[in-house]
């Protein structure tokens, strides 16, 4: 792949990914090129990882008063 993973945006490496997957799981490639397919799909896959994780960090969450009215944030905690 002539594009550096860490450059790609989440939807971009996403979608390489599923380009990866697609062409592994046709059973086409060669040994050498399905081994060189697996490792970018690794990088991908932690580039996706580490995006999201990322997003995940920056998400907070409104509290709310007993009467409904917002009274800050709080971090999100992924429930």
């Amino acid at each position: 792949m002539a594009e550096d993973v860490a450059t790609l945006s989440f939807e971009d490496a996403l979608k390489r990914l599923e380009q990866v997957v697609r062409e592994l799981e046709s059973g086409e490639a060669t040994l050498d090129k399905a081994i060189a397919l697996y490792e970018e799909g690794e990088g991908l896959k932690r580039q996706c990882e580490t995006r999201l994780k990322n997003a995940q960090a920056r998400i907070e969450k409104i509290t709310l008063g007993t009467d409904g009215r917002p009274t800050g944030t709080m971090p999100f905690d992924g429930d």
